[in-house]
């Protein structure tokens, strides 16, 4: 599992930091990351809406989101 910490991090950074994640992944791995901002959670469900990967997004505390994405 790889995990990616984006606190304070806005659009389009964590997008870019998750996408260059997946490149170096193999089938079925799971990356989580960790991001502060709604606006990047709506921006990689919105991204990864169309994407044969698995994605799970729980708020983990208030105003912190873990999105877990299994590459597919």
């Amino acid at each position: 599992m790889i995990e990616i910490k984006c606190f304070g991090d806005i659009c389009p950074i964590p997008l870019l930091k998750i996408n260059n994640a997946l490149k170096k992944m193999q089938i079925d791995e799971t990356l989580v990351a960790i991001v502060d901002h709604s606006c990047v959670v709506e921006s990689i469900r919105d991204y990864f809406k169309t994407s044969s990967n698995e994605i799970m997004i729980e708020e983990v505390m208030n105003g912190v989101w873990e999105i877990e994405i299994i590459k597919k």
